[in-house]
């Protein structure tokens, strides 16, 4: 299993992760703020990545 994990347009990255992969990005744009507060609020954090790694390996 593969992820990518991209802080901008997840969807070029659904052919190199494949069908079972998982894709951790930010698929919207227009907002405004320092980037820790942009990825908090929209779920880029270290604790979203861990949550979805410990998803893949069945953990």
């Amino acid at each position: 299993m593969r992820l990518a994990i991209e802080a901008g347009a997840t969807m070029p990255w659904h052919r190199y992760v494949g069908l079972d992969g998982k894709v951790i990005g930010l698929d919207r744009f227009g907002a405004s703020a320092p980037g820790h507060i942009l990825y908090e609020k929209f779920g880029l954090t270290a604790q979203a990545i861990i949550e979805t790694v410990e998803n893949i390996l069945d953990l």
